[in-house]
């Protein structure tokens, strides 16, 4: 396998179209595993729709041991002829000040990915020329071999910013994505509209790839790529765990990330999807997992699904283990209310989620459990990110945070919260975790959820 990582010097930079448009274009050939620089799970879902293989998260905060990141990069790419990767942000934008904390070009380094460039060009030209060399100067040992830039609003522009890189960085100018307008993707509070919910979205894709293959020197661009030279190694021992678990999947509730699901199933574990919105009844199963997603867009089916709010509720109350992120903890509640309107939601927890026009949170944190929890055992120590547009809040003293939540930047403690809810075996948090983050993690949660799950029996 090669590989090769797309980064963009700023959030804005039009990286995201210019992957998209590649993996576009290149599917056409060869066999492509893609993968996203961080925490996003959006994104990973227009790759999978793209390649027809299932796009993985390489975050090196969430997953601190770089034995289990490699591994993650490199398994199950037998066959696979490319490994595109698409950065977070800019390519030095990470946690802080820190260039390397948890950027795309830490990823780029502990992978040893050279880097093709995302430059918007708009309103700019020979401007262009000082931001290129300015990122290559800024760490030498970042692999930047080349260059694609975006919103060229004609050839002629195109000339212009192309040959003032080229004059004066040393460095390839591959081609461009054109200005249009008229396919870009829309945007909602966290990040891109979900691929299921556009209407023409494999047009405006095969578009981008059209662009692509018109305007940029694909060929040059494989040879840019580096082999992958070696398969690391499951770096951990899996717990056996024999349960069934039903997993919350549909339009409000989509927020997975592969390999922790994937890693369930090698552990045991047999993942029963159902649908919130449209089941009438749970399927038979030994717990629950309702991940993250939208469920303020779709709460009016969600509170129209009567059955299936009782039915979780009823199975909150027979002591079996729920477990819920983000978009779980606000289904969980008793109501959810956005856009000036009220929904009843399960009433597991008593409290509301109210949609906020700005980001609550948003970033990487370590939470601390200040009881034993379904998440994680009293003064544990959990890894995970927040990302939310909401509130909750609870109506009664007698639901309390148990987790103490705090987030470091720049070896600084920048701010602390409480966060988390747990009513007999059910737990619902804003924190989103990914199980690959240590041996001790991933052995204890899915330990104890077999243990919880054998206790009921």
């Amino acid at each position: 396998m090669k590989k090769l990582l797309i980064a963009g010097v700023t959030s804005g930079a039009g990286k995201t179209s210019v992957t998209l448009g590649l993996l576009a274009a290149l599917s056409k050939q060869y066999r492509i595993q893609p993968y996203k620089v961080g925490p996003d799970y959006v994104d990973t879902k227009f790759h999978t729709r793209i390649t027809g293989q299932s796009s993985r998260n390489l975050d090196n905060f969430l997953v601190p041991n770089p034995a289990a990141l490699n591994y993650l990069f490199t398994k199950d790419t037998d066959g696979v002829e490319l490994g595109l990767i698409e950065g977070v942000m800019g390519l030095y934008d990470g946690l802080g000040t820190d260039k390397d904390a948890f950027s795309t070009a830490s990823i780029a380094k502990q992978l040893d990915v050279p880097v093709i460039l995302v430059v918007n060009a708009r309103a700019t030209s020979t401007s262009a020329a000082a931001i290129i060399r300015g990122f290559k100067e800024l760490d030498t040992d970042v692999n930047i071999v080349g260059v694609i830039i975006n919103n060229v609003m004609s050839d002629s522009h195109y000339q212009l910013v192309k040959g003032a890189i080229e004059r004066y960085v040393d460095i390839e100018v591959l081609g461009y994505l054109p200005h249009t307008p008229e396919i870009s993707l829309p945007s909602r509070q966290l990040g891109l509209v979900p691929d299921n919910e556009l209407s023409g979205v494999d047009h405006k894709i095969a578009q981008l790839g059209e662009l692509i293959q018109q305007h940029v020197n694909l060929s040059r661009l494989m040879t840019l790529a580096s082999d992958v030279t070696r398969t690391a190694p499951m770096p951990y021992t899996l717990p056996e765990v024999h349960c069934r678990l039903g997993v919350a999947r549909d339009e409000a509730f989509n927020f997975y990330y592969h390999d922790n699901l994937e890693l369930m199933e090698k552990c045991g574990i047999e993942l029963v999807p159902f649908s919130p919105i449209t089941d009438q009844k749970l399927p038979e199963v030994d717990a629950l997992y309702l991940g993250g997603g939208y469920p303020e867009e779709f709460a009016a089916p969600l509170a129209q699904n009567q059955r299936m709010r009782q039915a979780i509720q009823k199975f909150s109350q027979s002591n079996r283990t729920i477990y819920a992120e983000c978009g779980g903890l606000m289904y969980l509640g008793r109501d959810l209310q956005t856009d000036g309107a009220r929904f009843p939601m399960v009433g597991i927890f008593d409290g509301g989620s109210v949609m906020t026009p700005r980001l609550k949170r948003f970033g990487y944190c370590y939470a601390t459990p200040k009881q034993t929890t379904v998440l994680a055992a009293k003064a544990a120590v959990v890894i995970g990110h927040e990302f939310h547009h909401s509130t909750f809040t609870p109506r009664t003293t007698a639901l309390q945070p148990v987790l103490q939540m705090k987030k470091i930047r720049d070896q600084q403690v920048v701010d602390r919260w409480q966060g988390g809810y747990q009513r007999q075996q059910t737990y619902a948090g804003y924190l989103h975790i990914h199980l690959y983050q240590s041996q001790q993690f991933l052995t204890d949660f899915l330990t104890q959820l077999g243990a919880r799950v054998n206790a009921n029996c």
